[in-house]
């Protein structure tokens, strides 16, 4: 899908629900290179101060960042991206994992053909990213 050239402020992006895993947790550490054990270790996470092992924060804003440009349809059109980490989200040691839920809508159509698209990002009900902002180039 491209978007529309004539989008609305308030056009909603369709709610996406990702699951994060701790077998997920752990090929995103592979393939950031970031295996920090607060991300798979219980024991470390606790130790910490943390209640248990969290998906890192760049892994969550990118499920945010896929959740746009699953909507545009076009990764390029998602010309300027940014977030403030606000709660981690807490991956059990099971089957079922947690779920990160993005929801959005369109902001502001600003100049040059760009539309800031405004994110809501939450896990078991609390939001883990705030000021979450995406930027897209419209068609």
């Amino acid at each position: 899908m491209t978007l529309p050239a004539d989008l609305e402020v308030g056009t909603e992006l369709p709610e996406q629900v990702y699951r994060v895993t701790r077998a997920d947790l752990v090929r995103y550490a592979g393939a950031s290179g970031d295996f920090n054990p607060i991300h798979w270790n219980e024991r470390v996470a606790t130790a910490v101060g943390l209640p248990g092992v969290i998906a890192h924060g760049m892994f969550t804003m990118a499920l945010a960042g896929r959740a746009v440009t699953d909507w545009t349809g076009d990764p390029g059109a998602l010309v300027e991206y940014q977030v403030r980490f606000g709660r981690p989200v807490l991956v059990p040691d099971d089957d079922a994992g947690a779920e990160v839920t993005v929801s959005g809508r369109v902001g502001a159509l600003l100049d040059g053909g760009r539309a800031r698209v405004d994110l809501t990002v939450t896990s078991d009900g609390e939001k883990v990213l705030s000021l979450a902002r995406a930027t897209v180039a419209l068609a």
